[in-house]
């Protein structure tokens, strides 16, 4: 049974011509009008055109560099249309009505060349004239409610070389992806159908791809889907492989003859991977983070509804298209020789096994919400590194230093926490590393927060809500908080609020502490008598400040000496330094070892706390647990009454040893290039 609407339908035969790097395509797209608006016309993505000349949006805001990989000199590539027609065969089945359609069978069905309509249009830009990263056709006559359209297209298409901003080619190794005509998503304001960024990704509807892959006979092919049946060998040295996919909404597909292949089992998921010789030897770390995150993804968060799941290693010099996803298949990245303690293999892993469900299964609009998928991911991604491989070092623990997922993410985030609000067109935030920042980094600290906040089970129980409710559907970021509140039974709107709107930091810190020993009171209305010692005023309220003394029970204070038992007054100052206004716990420690935790709300600029007890006052810190990753200065989080320097040259200069080696690491790059 149909798991998804099942809107946009392809069949595809596609013939590689390697030398050239060329596809030459034939389509039919099957689209059903699901809205209650007459379609008048239809809207495509040709993502390829990105990369025709230096005058496409993506190369202008790119300035001609992606992830550090630039084109080669004549590695330009394009999608041109050859031929669009309208067929009248609307409700044929879709493999019957596909083996019709022969190039040179196409002559004697009576369809309608719409070819003439085609149009290029800049909907985002319309100063970039020379994009053609978006067409639109015309359709003879509106398209009502309920009804379907079936259109055949004739098209050619080259790969730009090496693989840059996700495919392309390098010499025997190929990575396809977003390389036929596509159609836009039609939703309640019109067509969603957006030109290609340089810092957006993808929005598509579900639908069945049947997909014939024609390459050399001696190479390997993984796609998208399952593969039915057995290569056909044809009579010119290829082979033509024949790929089935459902309820998918892309299709992506790689060859190469060098691939090495090996296979597992994830409880009911067939795990396949394609490695590069050079990284055989790394096989076995590849197929154990495809195991770990579909079993953590299936038992945390609820079923992979697909068979299978394909992994590719690109090949040296490919990196473009290194840590990326398409259903069903997702590309890694490593270098040879890389340490077992440098997890870079395992966090790309699962974070692009990740995108099988916050971008594939949950299909939210990357083009206008990124963080819905990315952000999402990345917290994902931090809880299931911690649990596989922590609590220490899940990330790195290679020669004594020992670095988390989560601890590297709210490094990025510290960086520039307040450039923009998390939820942003993509093309639209003030540069690509605030892009990065608030799809990726920022969102999985915040969503580290809330767990944190909620508890792990309520977290738990509203990933696998969310996840069960809006399942091969387009949510939005207010589908997700109301998820929230509901399952949580809170109003968190206030948080999501500043998240998502507003570039509000929170840094709360510890101003100040004191503690002296109590004043009982002397003078004209006291004991004139003059104390032994004259009271520490070193901590002395300033004047006109608000005050609010909690006070112990003192108890008998005549005992077998009639001297009253020495008391201290201590006091500690918090303040919010940020504009983000979100509950955290003060802990204060004394030197009797009585701790106290109060829960300050936020919401004003300052908090007071003054007490009087038999016990100096040690310390006060803020969030004692560390559970508020959004913090962004974690060093005013405490203080001592009494500071010590012991130690602090010794870790200063440790600290600056490892992170000058790790910066000279080419993995640790890789691995902060696969991640953004």
């Amino acid at each position: 049974q149909p798991l998804s609407p099942r809107i946009a339908n392809y069949d595809i035969d596609v013939r590689l011509e390697p030398r050239k790097r060329l596809l030459h395509g034939k389509e039919i797209l099957t689209w059903k009008n699901t809205s209650s608006d007459e379609i008048t016309e239809l809207r495509f993505h040709l993502y390829l055109n990105a990369f025709r000349n230096t005058k496409s949006t993506f190369m202008i805001e790119s300035g001609g560099r992606h992830r550090g990989y630039a084109l080669d000199e004549k590695g330009w590539g394009y999608i041109e249309i050859n031929r669009i027609t309208l067929l009248p065969t609307a409700d044929a089945p879709l493999q019957s009505r596909y083996q019709l359609l022969t190039s040179e069978e196409l002559s004697g069905i009576s369809g309608t060349d719409v070819t003439h309509t085609m149009e290029y249009i800049q909907p985002d830009n319309p100063e970039h004239i020379h994009d053609k990263t978006v067409m639109r056709i015309q359709l003879p006559k509106p398209l009502l409610p309920g009804q379907s359209i079936s259109l055949y297209f004739d098209f050619t298409a080259r790969l730009p070389q090496p693989p840059f901003a996700r495919t392309g080619a390098k010499e025997e190794y190929f990575f396809v992806g977003q390389w036929f005509p596509k159609i836009g998503v039609y939703t309640r304001e019109g067509w969603n159908c957006h030109q290609f960024h340089r810092d957006s990704e993808f929005f598509a509807d579900f639908g069945v791809y049947n997909v014939w892959i024609t390459v050399p006979e001696k190479n390997i092919v993984g796609a998208t889907g399952i593969q039915v049946g057995e290569p056909l060998m044809n009579n010119d040295g290829t082979a033509t492989h024949f790929y089935h996919a459902e309820d998918v909404h892309d299709f992506a597909w790689t060859t190469s003859p060098e691939y090495k292949v090996f296979t597992t089992k994830a409880q009911d998921v067939d795990i396949r991977l394609l490695i590069q010789p050079d990284h055989k030897n790394q096989a076995f770390r590849h197929l154990e983070a495809a195991k770990a995150a579909v079993e953590y993804f299936q038992n945390w968060y609820g079923d992979y509804p697909f068979p299978n799941l394909t992994v590719v290693d690109p090949r040296r010099g490919a990196g473009g298209s290194a840590g990326m996803e398409y259903p069903t298949l997702i590309t890694a990245g490593t270098t040879y020789g890389l340490p077992e303690g440098i997890r870079a293999v395992e966090l790309v892993i699962i974070h692009e096994f990740g995108h099988n469900y916050w971008y594939h299964l949950l299909a939210s609009n990357e083009f206008e919400e990124s963080w819905m998928d990315e952000g999402i991911n990345t917290y994902t991604e931090i809880q299931i590194m911690n649990d596989k491989y922590g609590p220490v070092g899940d990330a790195i623990d290679f020669m004594g230093i020992k670095l988390n997922d989560r601890q590297f993410q709210r490094a990025q985030y510290i960086f520039a926490p307040d450039l923009d609000p998390m939820l942003r067109r993509s093309w639209e935030y003030y540069s690509n590393s605030s892009y990065a920042i608030n799809s990726y980094s920022r969102p999985g600290i915040v969503l580290t927060t809330l767990h944190n906040y909620l508890g792990e089970e309520t977290m738990r129980k509203i990933m696998q809500t969310y996840v069960q409710r809006w399942k091969f559907k387009h949510p939005t970021s207010q589908d997700f908080v109301d998820i929230v509140n509901e399952v949580s039974g809170q109003d968190l709107s206030f948080f999501f609020d500043q998240v998502l709107h507003s570039n509000a930091v929170l840094d709360y810190s510890v101003d100040r502490v004191f503690t002296r020993a109590y004043d009982a009171g002397i003078g004209f209305d006291f004991d004139l008598a003059i104390p032994d010692s004259v009271p520490d005023t070193s901590g002395a309220e300033p004047n006109g400040d608000s005050v609010t003394v909690v006070m112990d029970t003192l108890g008998d204070t005549t005992g077998e000496s009639d001297q009253p038992e020495k008391l201290y007054y201590s006091g500690v100052n918090i303040r919010r330094l940020g504009e983000f206004i979100f509950p955290v716990e003060v802990e204060m420690v004394f030197d009797n070892g009585e701790v106290i935790r109060e829960t300050w709300d936020g919401k004003e600029l300052w908090k007071k706390y003054r007490f009087v007890k038999p016990a100096r006052l040690v310390s006060a810190t803020i969030d004692p647990e560390n559970k508020v990753v959004m913090d962004v200065n974690f060093t005013n989080n405490s203080k001592l009454v009494r500071r010590s320097s012991l130690g602090v040259n010794k870790l200063s200069t440790r600290w600056l040893f490892w992170m000058q080696f790790l910066l000279d690491q080419p993995e640790v790059i890789n691995w902060v290039s696969f991640t953004f």
